[in-house]
């Protein structure tokens, strides 16, 4: 009888050594290595290949260039997020706070889509009872969904294999264990393990797959890192759960953009896609307040009006303090430092606070001007013209540089109903401005924040 291999794996990382440490040299943590047996199996025929099957050198204008097919699903949403819709043989990993509607969206594509295809959801987590209740919930009619409760891996595949569907949702994959591995369901080789065979099934068969990972109290993906780099595309669903909206985002996605974004509204009978996403964002907003702009951002291919609020007030510690939720906060920094040395703003005495509205996070540099003027609108606590918006990025000498896609966001403030908007004097020529909107270039920030404050 062969002698078993005794290895030391951490649960963290997935770093395996030949005997326990107190600490994983790989990633840093502390007791997270436990014992696994290593066992040696005769070779199979598993990705064994014959010499017809073995992949050739080929010029690259040799290759034929392909459509992908995909499918559409019933909303409009989830499709721009996927860039138009789920591609046959992916597999696709979503990720969300518990709670926050992960499954409820799935379920709810699933009974759309098996009103012409064959799908088959498999829960994990849940009884086939409790799946049954959270379909009655919904709009959608889920009389042909085949729904499977298992969690062993090897049932899983043979369960498939008879079902042949075009769509597979596993949740969750903390929840799936192969049986040969010595390990708890959840840890990193199971999960490693798991995933690597839910891709070649849904490779050889050519089924899309989406499976359901936790999310660790950081915001990531349980599990290694690996698992994301497996995957083809991998959605994060945020959102708070005592709040309606939910904001779907590609993070991955080798199939299209990574910068696209859903809008969902939680609602009694499941999430429905939002139309209007900045009308959403500008409809609790308060005007002619100090501190309060507006700026057309984009996600992805989608313009949107999203507010940033600022709050200036005298400080009462020694080093005044900076807090921004939705920006990054050395850009905070950045901006107040230009305020104060191009325009003579007294702020090294002055708290000051930064909300983007609505849990969005704004990461490209075109919101510069629109948090400057709040900044400056709440330190001289003089509201700006509520009907204003403002876009372009501020350099470190206080000019205002040119922005992609002018005419898109110019166009959206218009739909919305805005007058005024401030952009780069660079932007503002070579395209004709929509009807009912004053388009004001501005090449610095002190030309800027005089259209702000003094010309109202």
């Amino acid at each position: 009888m062969a002698k078993k291999k005794v290895i030391f794996e951490c649960m963290a990382c997935g770093y395996q050594s030949p005997k326990w440490m107190g600490k994983c040299p790989n990633c840093g943590a502390w007791n997270q290595m436990e014992e696994i047996i290593e066992k040696k199996e005769a070779p199979s025929g598993r990705g064994m290949r014959t010499r017809e099957q073995t992949a050739k050198v080929t010029k690259l204008n040799q290759v034929q260039n392909e459509t992908t097919p995909r499918i559409k699903t019933s909303s409009p949403e989830f499709d721009r997020v996927l860039g138009g819709g789920i591609v046959q043989g992916s597999l696709v990993l979503i990720g969300g706070d518990p709670g926050i509607g992960k499954s409820t969206l799935l379920l709810q594509i699933c009974s759309a889509l098996s009103q012409n295809k064959k799908v088959l959801y498999i829960t994990g987590e849940e009884s086939l009872n409790q799946t049954k209740l959270r379909a009655d919930r919904l709009d959608e009619d889920s009389s042909n969904l085949n729904v499977f409760a298992e969690t062993d891996l090897e049932v899983i595949k043979e369960a498939v294999k008879q079902t042949e569907p075009d769509l597979v949702v596993v949740d969750s994959i903390q929840t799936i264990y192969h049986p040969d591995i010595n390990s708890a369901p959840g840890s990193v080789s199971q999960v490693r393990e798991s995933t690597q065979i839910l891709m070649g099934i849904a490779k050889q068969m050519n089924i899309a797959t989406f499976i359901v990972g936790h999310v660790t109290k950081e915001g990531q993906i349980a599990g290694p890192r690996l698992l994301e780099h497996m995957v083809d595309t991998v959605l994060y669903f945020e959102g708070d759960e005592h709040h309606a909206y939910r904001i779907l985002r590609a993070v991955k996605n080798r199939f299209g953009s990574t910068n696209e974004m859903g809008i969902f509204e939680m609602k009694h009978s499941g999430l429905k896609g939002v139309k209007n996403p900045s009308e959403m964002f500008l409809e609790e907003r308060s005007t002619n307040v100090a501190g309060s702009t507006i700026v057309p951002t984009m996600e992805g291919t989608r313009p949107l009006l999203i507010e940033v609020q600022a709050l200036v007030t005298p400080t009462t510690f020694n080093n005044p303090r900076r807090m921004a939720t939705g920006i990054d906060h050395n850009r905070l920094n950045l901006l107040m430092a230009v305020l104060e040395k191009k325009e003579s703003y007294l702020l090294q005495q002055q708290d000051a606070y930064i909300k983007v509205a609505g849990g969005v996070r704004l990461t490209e540099p075109a919101v510069d001007l629109a948090l400057i003027a709040a900044i400056a609108s709440s330190f001289k606590d003089q509201p700006v013209n509520g009907m204003d918006c403002y876009v372009g990025e501020v350099g470190l000498t206080g000019e205002v540089r040119r922005v992609s896609r002018i005419e898109q966001r110019v166009q959206e403030a218009a739909k919305l109903g805005f007058k005024r908007v401030i952009i780069p004097k660079t932007n503002s020529g070579g395209w004709d401005f929509p009807e009912g909107i004053q388009v004001i270039g501005v090449t610095s920030v002190h030309e800027a924040l005089d259209f702000a404050l003094m010309k109202r």
